[in-house]
């Protein structure tokens, strides 16, 4: 799960032993779940000794805590990529949220294990970073609330539309046709998921038929 950034010397070591342990960890519980992966199995994926993990997280919760920013915020500038190309492009808001759900499902695609635990994630009430999953939920569905509220601003999209809602659904939508897609038809491109959720868009959110 790299990210984007760029750093020197020391950051650009202790970045990618970071890198290598959410590697670990999100594979291993994605696996085998949180409470069965231990910080020793973590390591030993990871390549690294048991020491490090430490050094660069307090425990087993805070590494998977900071999996969870560092996962979400990858698919956030995704998205947030994919709606401001459009923009960039003279593009409509539909085209935006198209954008989106390209750019979701290529997100996925790369790191479905990360996907697969997220999903399961949000299921879940009682863990300690509850309010860091929320956190980081709210920062996934504000980028297609920011586009929606765009659209019926300009008259593209109707007032009656709930935004709040409507973003959720369609994050909710591409997280879950994606998990479907990865698990049970998996000889399906990614343009063929692609244009199948974006016929779905096109008739539902913009009202118009293809």
């Amino acid at each position: 799960m790299e990210s984007s950034s760029t750093t020197s010397g020391g950051s650009t070591r202790r970045e990618a032993t970071r890198q290598k342990l959410y590697e670990a960890a999100v594979t291993l519980i994605a696996e085998q779940g949180f409470s069965a992966t231990t910080v020793d199995e973590i390591a030993e994926r990871a390549g690294v000794a048991k020491g490090t993990v430490y050094y660069n997280f307090a425990s087993k919760s805070v590494l998977f805590e900071e999996l969870l920013r560092h996962g979400v915020g990858l698919l956030t500038a995704s998205l947030r990529e994919g709606a401001e190309q459009t923009e960039r492009d003279g593009r409509s808001k539909v085209d935006a949220l198209d954008a989106m759900i390209r750019a979701g499902l290529g997100f996925i695609a790369a790191y479905p294990s990360f996907t697969q635990l997220y999903v399961a994630e949000l299921w879940r009430t009682n863990r300690a970073w509850q309010s860091t999953l929320m956190v980081v939920r709210q920062q996934v569905v504000a980028v297609v609330e920011g586009v929606l509220r765009d659209g019926v601003a300009n008259g593209e999209f109707s007032e009656e539309i709930d935004v709040p809602l409507t973003a959720a659904a369609l994050v909710g939508m591409v997280l879950v046709a994606a998990l479907d897609w990865q698990a049970f038809q998996p000889e399906r491109s990614l343009d063929d998921v692609h244009a199948s959720l974006s016929r779905l868009l096109q008739g539902r959110v913009s009202g118009r038929r293809s």
